[in-house]
């Protein structure tokens, strides 16, 4: 009978850790794996500031919008550092590789002129077996011309994670050509007018 016992007791045990256990966490990053830089060097450097986002998809936990008004917070993917940071990461990279020049955010100013990216994510919206649709208010500040201006892009998501993610680079890689023609008129001392 006591034999019994301690082998229900392990047995319940047992479960109980099952029950305690959770599924892993995937971390996800919207830097882009590598970019293929541009083969001339720019005369000037970029200074990508941070950028702003929504409140209800700023969280480490993705954020899926599910039909009209409900979201849903997924605890088992997470950005791997605040969005906010992932996007300023992704863009900075993607805009240093198609302009040929380096991002010196947070760096004392050398001799080169820099010109100042500013982004302020409007929407940012995940929709598995959906889109990702981003929409974005920027300008970039030379020393004697600005553009401010706003992007629209839609990507379509794909139906797991990382599909999903995928879009999202894709979408900051098309709002970050956007962004490089604006700075290339900029930098040259030209108007630039926005897409």
């Amino acid at each position: 009978m006591t034999t019994i016992l301690r082998l229900v007791g392990a047995t319940t045990l047992l479960t109980a850790l099952a029950a305690c256990s959770s599924a892993p966490t995937h971390f996800h990053t919207l830097v882009p794996r590598s970019v293929s830089p541009v083969t001339t060097a720019a005369p000037f450097n970029i200074d990508v500031q941070a950028v702003n986002v929504p409140p209800q998809v700023d969280q480490p936990a993705m954020v899926l919008r599910q039909g009209v008004s409900t979201i849903a917070v997924m605890d088992g993917e997470r950005w791997a550092s605040p969005l906010g940071d992932e996007i300023r990461g992704a863009l900075s990279a993607d805009l240093a590789a198609r302009l040929g020049t380096h991002d010196v955010h947070g760096l004392p100013r050398g001799k080169e002129p820099t010109v100042r990216v500013q982004v302020d994510v409007r929407r940012f919206d995940s929709e598995l077996g959906g889109d990702a649709t981003l929409e974005a208010a920027w300008s970039v500040r030379g020393k004697d011309q600005a553009a401010t201006c706003t992007s629209r892009v839609v990507q379509p998501a794909g139906g797991s994670y990382d599909t999903l993610v995928d879009a999202h680079q894709r979408a900051l890689g098309q709002l970050s050509d956007e962004i490089a023609i604006a700075v290339r008129a900029v930098a040259n001392g030209q108007a630039s007018a926005c897409r």
